[in-house]
């Protein structure tokens, strides 16, 4: 087995480590306090083809595989949480179904939009009461002529604030159960739609978390995305490959805490010695960097599944997406622990990417969730 990039992807990762360190880390402690959607910077990752690498160059994307993806995502991710799971949202969660299930004059119209992130996107599928349980959705579209009328509420929509184009799941045959939801390419501008509450998170705090809300709202029928009524398997191949990302950001996170560690491990002196010399200290870095290792691997595995064609990949991407997550909360917990009072406080990187870690446990599918998945493909 192989275990080396290839030439492009070992080429993308030090690009975006070096414009990662130079343009996105200094921000990140900012955006963090004032929850302001880093633009300028989502700008200038469009411009080097990162806002739309799995497009293919025909609609004015990059053209790359998955795991150039995934490569992506954990170094952008590593400098800055935020900024990571932004261009993860615009590539998997927004471009991929389009890519995937849309007509070729939805592919030319919507596409090129996203890789230049003129407008980016989101995905509309939690809502006020539902999470997890896609089938428990409430929001419903009725057909009335050349529209789709749109009535219910969606939250915790990342990129919401700032996002152009939306995939929207409703149900348009409540009596099919998950068998009757559809999916629909929103605007911004369409007539009903609105974006409600920008969400105070705990971490994550800059990525334009915001509800949706439908109001009678007017989708022309060509903005069906796919088959009527085969929304919810759109929800979930999707989710499989965006479960892959989020795996990989969990990655970035978790080495961002390593890194941190070992610096403060070097720097930091007690009793007269760094206290990298002493052994609890060493035991935890290596717990850590092992584990890390473990979860990029799992990620890296994902994203190939997906790109050598294999038909369904859930267990892998669920695998990937649970582990790492893991990883990522029990690394940030460490590093806050070999900080000691210094790691608890705003002054050093380690709290915020505590804050920013936790969530990987929840969205795309909590950790137990995930377990549902992975046994439920063993015992097929």
């Amino acid at each position: 087995m192989d275990f080396e990039l290839n030439q492009d992807q070992t080429l993308l990762r030090k690009m975006v480590r070096e414009f990662a360190e130079k343009e996105i880390k200094p921000k990140a402690a900012e955006i963090d306090e004032s929850r302001e959607f880093p633009k300028d910077t989502v700008k200038k990752l469009a411009e080097l083809g990162l806002m739309g690498i799995v497009i293919p160059e025909q609609y004015g994307g990059s053209g790359m595989d998955f795991v150039s993806l995934a490569i992506a995502v954990e170094e952008i991710s590593r400098a800055c949480a935020t900024t990571g799971v932004i261009t993860a949202v615009n590539n998997s969660l927004a471009a991929y179904p389009i890519l995937i299930y849309g007509t070729e004059g939805q592919k030319k119209k919507y596409l090129p939009i996203l890789a230049s992130a003129k407008k980016i996107g989101a995905i509309g599928l939690t809502e006020p009461n539902t999470g997890s349980n896609v089938a428990g959705i409430e929001t419903t579209a009725v057909k009335e002529g050349d529209y789709y009328i749109l009535n219910g509420a969606k939250r915790f929509i990342t990129n919401a604030t700032e996002a152009g184009i939306f995939i929207v799941f409703a149900y348009t045959d409540k009596s099919k159960g998950h068998k009757g939801i559809s999916t629909f390419i929103i605007e911004r501008e369409f007539e009903g739609f609105s974006v409600g509450k920008h969400e105070n998170l705990m971490g994550i705090r800059a990525s334009g978390n915001a509800e949706l809300m439908f109001d009678n709202c007017k989708v022309p029928v060509e903005n069906l995305l796919g088959e009527e009524n085969k929304g919810f398997y759109i929800a979930m191949q999707t989710l499989d490959v965006s479960r892959i990302d989020i795996g990989a950001q969990a990655v970035g996170i978790a080495q961002a805490a390593l890194d941190e560690s070992i610096k403060y491990a070097k720097e930091r002196v007690q009793f007269g010695q760094p206290i990298g010399q002493f052994e609890f200290i060493q035991g935890m870095l290596a717990d850590m960097a092992t584990r890390i290792d473990a979860a990029r691997l799992l990620v890296y595995r994902a994203a190939y599944s997906k790109d050598k064609g294999q038909q369904r990949f859930s267990k892998e991407s669920a695998m990937s997406k649970w582990f790492a997550s893991e990883v990522a909360v029990e690394a940030t917990r460490m590093a806050v622990q070999i900080h000691g009072g210094y790691g608890y406080t705003k002054d050093y990187a380690v709290e915020r990417l505590y804050r920013d870690a936790k969530v990987m446990e929840i969205y795309e599918g909590t950790s137990e969730v995930q377990k549902i998945v992975i046994a439920r493909n063993l015992l097929k």
